[in-house]
């Protein structure tokens, strides 16, 4: 795959698909005969991979170092797994205040609601 399309397909931007790579998150992706960019399918896995943890709110330091201990082999395991652990327990704590944020969105969208019905019904009220 081209650049393109793989930035079509993951909506990330070709230049910080360039950037990734440039920074160690992707390896560099072998070129064609012009030079360009072709993403095999283990360039796209780690694509999506990168892609779903950034949407997770890792950082890109965290990213680079785990990635750092995946090419290290097995003996990172339980290094990578502690990263993951870390990230997962701020991710929940995240959602948990997200929930929260949503809660009051609830609350306030129902106040709303129910002075608009208040003030239909009074409307009908005094028509009658």
């Amino acid at each position: 795959m081209k650049i393109a399309a793989v930035s079509e397909q993951y909506g990330i931007s070709s230049d910080t698909l360039r950037y990734y790579e440039r920074i160690g998150l992707i390896p560099p992706v072998n070129r064609n005969g012009s030079g360009i960019r072709d993403y095999n399918e283990i360039d796209v896995r780690r694509v999506e991979f990168i892609k779903c943890m950034r949407s997770a709110g890792l950082p890109i330091e965290v990213l680079i170092e785990y990635v750092g201990l995946v090419q290290q082999g097995d003996q990172t395991i339980e290094a990578r797994k502690e990263i993951l652990k870390e990230q997962r327990e701020q991710l929940a704590a995240k959602m948990e205040e997200m929930q929260k944020t949503l809660d009051v969105f609830d609350y306030k969208i129902s106040v709303y609601e129910n002075a608009v019905l208040k003030k239909e019904k009074d409307m009908i009220l005094i028509e009658d």
